[in-house]
C-alpha cells in the first residue's frame, strides 16, 4: 500500500492510502480522446498531467498493484476508520462510499466489482472537516480566485448537495491564505492553462485536499454571477494564449463581496420512487437556487424559500436519530422548541431530548402499535422529519420507510444535522420584510 501524498504538496493532501484492487491497464482512447482532440485543434495539452488528475492511483504513485478485496480492508485497518472507499475516474461521486466497518468494506467491493474495473479503486482515510471549494483560472504562471467557498455541511456530504456560501464566514485569514497558495502551486504543478476545481477540508488552521479537478464545475456560473468576474471567458482566452494580466485582473485571491450569496440545493426525491434520499458522498441534488442578501442570516432564508422550504405550516415535527447525533439532536430540538413546535421521536432519540430538558413526545416504531411514526406522517400534520441514517443500504429498515414516506407525502426530510442546524437559524431569524438584490447588478 502507497500512502496518497505528494511530495510537492505534502502540507496539504488528505493523508490517505491507495488499494489497487484491480491491476491499472491503459487508459482506453476514449479517456483521452479529449486530449487528443484539443492538440489537434493546436492547444497546448498535457495528456499524461490529465491522466494523472483523473485517476487518484497515478496522481499518488504512478504504481501499479495486484487487486485483492483483502487489500481494501488491510488499508482501512492501518488508516482506521472510517474510511471512503471510491472507483477512479466518477463524476458526481457516483460509487463512492464512507465505510465504518469491515462488513461495509466488504459490502462496497461487492458491489463496485459487479463491473469490471479498468482502474484502481481507491481507500481513502475520511477526515471530518470544514469543505471548502476555490473555481480558479491559471495561466500557466498566474492564477485567479474569485472567491472561496464555504459548504455548511460537513465532508462526507457531496460538495453538489452542500449548502455553499460566499464569501466564506467562518474560516480566518490564514486559512484562506493557505487555500490560495495551494491552489496556486496545485494548479502550476499540474501544468493547468484554463480552469481548475479543487475542494478543501479545513481542520483548525490545517487545510487538506479532497480532489483536484482540471477543469470547469457546476459552482462556475454560481461565482461568475455573485462575484460578477466571468471565469468562462477569461479561461478561454487564456487557453488561446492571453495571460490573466493582459486580460486585465490583478493574480490571487479576489477581495470579497460586502454580500452574502448562498446555493441552496434542490432534490427531485419525489419523482424517484425508492430511491434512498440520505445525503452523502454520492450526488443526488437535480438543481439548486440562490439566496443573496447584505445580512448572512436573510440570505440563508432566501435560499430555504427558493428550494421550497416554506416553513412553519403545522408546527409539528418528528426528530428520530442515530447515537452519534443525539447530542446535536438535543441542541437542535431545544431550538425548534422555543419557536413554538411540538416534538416527536421515537424511543431513544425522546429519551435523550427528554433527560436534557427538551420535551419531546415518544411514538412508536413502524412495527410497533399505533400510533407509530408512519401514522404522524400520513396525518399531514408534520412540518419536518430530522432522520439521519444508520450505516447499511437495508431499504427495509424504519429509517428509509420513515424518509421515503416523508418525502412522498410532501414533509420536508432532513438528514443531516448541519442542514437542520442552518434551517433552524433561518427560521429563528425569518422576516418578511426581505430586501430585494438586482443581481444583474452584482
Amino acid at each position: 500500500m502507497y500512502k496518497n501524498r505528494a511530495p510537492s504538496v505534502r502540507h496539504n493532501l488528505c493523508g490517505g492510502w491507495v488499494a489497487a484492487l484491480r491491476k491499472a491497464k491503459t487508459p482506453k482512447l476514449s479517456q483521452r480522446g479529449l486530449a487528443d482532440m484539443l492538440q489537434l485543434g493546436g492547444l497546448d495539452v498535457d495528456k499524461n498531467a490529465v491522466q494523472r488528475i483523473e485517476s487518484g492511483q497515478r496522481f499518488v504513485t504512478d504504481i501499479e498493484l495486484k487487486a485483492l478485496a483483502q487489500e481494501a480492508l488491510a488499508a482501512a485497518h492501518e488508516l482506521g476508520y472510517p474510511v471512503l472507499g471510491r472507483p477512479s475516474y466518477v463524476l458526481g461521486g457516483q460509487g463512492m462510499q464512507i465505510a465504518i466497518s469491515d462488513q461495509e468494506i466488504e459490502e462496497f467491493m461487492a458491489i463496485i466489482n459487479r463491473i469490471a474495473q479498468d482502474h484502481p479503486i481507491l481507500v481513502d482515510k475520511y477526515l471530518q472537516g470544514k469543505e471548502v471549494e476555490v473555481d480558479a483560472v491559471c495561466d500557466g504562471t498566474d492564477i485567479l480566485i474569485p472567491g472561496i467557498m464555504e459548504h455548511i455541511e460537513r465532508t462526507g456530504v457531496h460538495s453538489g448537495d452542500s449548502i455553499s456560501v460566499y464569501p466564506a464566514h467562518t474560516i480566518g485569514k490564514l486559512v484562506k491564505d493557505k487555500i490560495a497558495e495551494y491552489t496556486a502551486r496545485l494548479a502550476r504543478a499540474l501544468h493547468v492553462k484554463g480552469l481548475i476545481n479543487i475542494q478543501f477540508i479545513a481542520i483548525g488552521e490545517d487545510v487538506y485536499v479532497i480532489e483536484v479537478n482540471p477543469r470547469s464545475s457546476r459552482t462556475v456560473p454560481y461565482i461568475s454571477k455573485v462575484t460578477g468576474i466571468p471565469i468562462v471567458d477569461l479561461a478561454t482566452e487564456v487557453i488561446l494564449g492571453k495571460t490573466i494580466r493582459e486580460l486585465g485582473y490583478e493574480p490571487g485571491l479576489q477581495p470579497e463581496a460586502d454580500y452574502y450569496a448562498i446555493k441552496m440545493p434542490v432534490f427531485s426525491f419525489e419523482k424517484i420512487r425508492g430511491a434512498e434520499i440520505s445525503l452523502g458522498p454520492e450526488m443526488k441534488s437535480t438543481g439548486e437556487c440562490l439566496g443573496i442578501a447584505k445580512v448572512f442570516h436573510e440570505a440563508l432564508y432566501k435560499a430555504f424559500l427558493g428550494a421550497g422550504v416554506n416553513l412553519p405550516r403545522h408546527k409539528n415535527m418528528i426528530i428520530t436519530v442515530k447515537d452519534a447525533d443525539k447530542g446535536e439532536a438535543i441542541e437542535i430540538g431545544r431550538r425548534f422548541e422555543k419557536l413554538g413546535y411540538t416534538i416527536y421521536a421515537t424511543r431513544s432519540t425522546a429519551a435523550a431530548l427528554n433527560e436534557a430538558g427538551v420535551k419531546a413526545r415518544k411514538v412508536n416504531k413502524i412495527s410497533q402499535e399505533s400510533p407509530t411514526v408512519m401514522d404522524l406522517i400520513l396525518g399531514h400534520r408534520i412540518d419536518l422529519v430530522i432522520d439521519t441514517p444508520t450505516q447499511g443500504r437495508d431499504k427495509s429498515r424504519d429509517g428509509f420507510l420513515i424518509r421515503r414516506t416523508a418525502i412522498e407525502t410532501g414533509v420536508y426530510c432532513i438528514t443531516a444535522m448541519d442542514t437542520a442546524r442552518a434551517l433552524v437559524t433561518s427560521l429563528e431569524n425569518a422576516s418578511k420584510d426581505l430586501t430585494l438584490v438586482d443581481v444583474a447588478g452584482l
